[in-house]
This record gives C-alpha cells, sequence and structure tokens, in this order.
C-alpha cells in the first residue's frame, strides 16, 4: 500500500507544479504588457524586464513583447514545467501565457 500511496502523492505534487506553472505564466504575460503599456521609452525592454523579474528564477522561461494593432501590446511567456522540483530537469512540453493591453496615452 505505501509505494502507491507515494505515487499517488508524487501524481499529485507534479499536477500541483503544472498548475502553479500556469499561474506563473499568465500572472508574468500580465504584469510584462502593464509594465509596456506605462512605459516612457523603449517598451519593448521594460516589458521583457517586467516578464523576468515577475517569474522566479528556478523556471526556465522565455518572454516576448510584440505590437499587435495600432496603440497595442502583448506580452507572452512560456515556462517548461518543472519535473518534482524548479531548477531541476523540466518535461519537453511548455506552457504558455498571454496577455495584451492597450498603450496608455501620452502623458
Amino acid at each position: 500500500m505505501t509505494p502507491t500511496i507515494l505515487i499517488t502523492l508524487v501524481l499529485l505534487w507534479q499536477l500541483a507544479l503544472l498548475g502553479y506553472t500556469f499561474t506563473l505564466a499568465g500572472n508574468a504575460a500580465d504584469e510584462a504588457v502593464r509594465a509596456a503599456t506605462a512605459a516612457d521609452g523603449n517598451w519593448q525592454t521594460a516589458c521583457q524586464q517586467k516578464g523576468e523579474r515577475t517569474l522566479p528564477p528556478a523556471w526556465q522561461r522565455e518572454v516576448s513583447c510584440h505590437p499587435g494593432a495600432p496603440g497595442y501590446l502583448t506580452a507572452d511567456v512560456t515556462l517548461k514545467v518543472p519535473v518534482l522540483f524548479p531548477g531541476t530537469i523540466a518535461f519537453p512540453f511548455r506552457v504558455h501565457g498571454h496577455a495584451g493591453a492597450v498603450q496608455e496615452a501620452d502623458r
């Protein structure tokens, strides 16, 4: 019975990490695009820096920011799902977070 309980706990932990990775990706994309819309000057740098700072260092990631329609900015965050412990090996699939916002008017 003990192995069954341990395997169940490991699977539940892995599912929790998967859900947390989805949450991190979405939140980082939101924060990054929010920083881009409020930036004075280089919005792409502000977007990428905020996206990187929002994420814990253990997650392997890619942050990219793009202009959409005129006055609309988007941020994409891609994270690898860690296997059991963040900062170690990761699964080959990725979790994607996407956000968009309208650029704030000039002050």
